[in-house]
């Protein structure tokens, strides 16, 4: 795997040496990995709410029903379940 060496004022290699005593993660690359997967993520969350904004105000939309609605919120908060480990709320 090619390395990158990267410069970080001091408060910021604090900040990433406590995360790793904490034991969240075995080392520096960990946690920074974390941070980019996590931006990733970020990244892709945003460009779907823009496409759904998109859809939304083409106005080819069609209406959803209670049921629709239903299947909706399981799915989210199954999908919440899963990234937040059962600490998500479950829907109403």
């Amino acid at each position: 795997m090619p390395s990158l060496n990267v410069s970080l004022p001091a408060p910021l290699r604090e900040w990433i040496d406590a995360q790793i005593k904490g034991g969240r993660y075995g080392n520096a690359s960990e946690y920074l990995r974390e941070l980019i997967r996590r931006d990733q993520e970020r990244q892709a969350q945003e460009r779907l709410e823009d496409l759904l904004l998109e859809g939304i105000k083409s106005g080819n939309s069609s209406p959803l029903t209670q049921q629709d609605w239903a299947e909706l919120r399981t799915e989210v908060a199954e999908r919440l379940q899963k990234r937040w480990g059962g600490r998500a709320k479950k829907p109403r």
